[in-house]
């Protein structure tokens, strides 16, 4: 079974998070948006640096998955419903492809804790 890793869970699973322990980079089991692959990225390379940065980047490339017209309007659709949440771009674009897909949306961020087809893990 597929299952969406967003940001917060990539990010978790390289820091070390035992609670993700289960997750893997498997293309076959996990998917990502290249929106979720470029704030790891970032992240990382505030954290870490360079090198560091684009060696995760390359870890997590053969999971990312391309989005179709449809689930970018999804996504603007689902952030303007929750406008007060301040979600980001990648987090609502990455909830709508997990949606549309039918695959978990693995996540610790609060925003997402009790929403359809969520798994909150933190």
């Amino acid at each position: 079974m597929q299952y969406f890793l967003d940001t917060y869970a990539l990010i978790e699973i390289f820091l070390g998070n035992e609670n993700y322990k289960n997750y893997v980079f498997d293309p076959e089991q996990a998917i990502c948006t290249i929106f979720n692959l470029v704030e790891a990225h970032f992240y990382f390379l505030k954290k870490f640096g360079q090198t560091k940065s684009d060696e995760i980047y390359e870890l997590i490339k053969p999971i990312v998955i391309k989005i179709d017209d449809s689930t970018l309007k999804e996504a603007n659709n689902f952030k303007l419903l929750h406008l007060k949440n301040r979600l980001s771009f990648a987090d609502c674009i990455g909830y709508s492809t997990a949606l549309k897909l039918s695959t978990k949306f693995i996540t610790g961020d609060y925003v997402f804790k009790g929403l359809e087809n969520v798994e909150f893990i933190k």
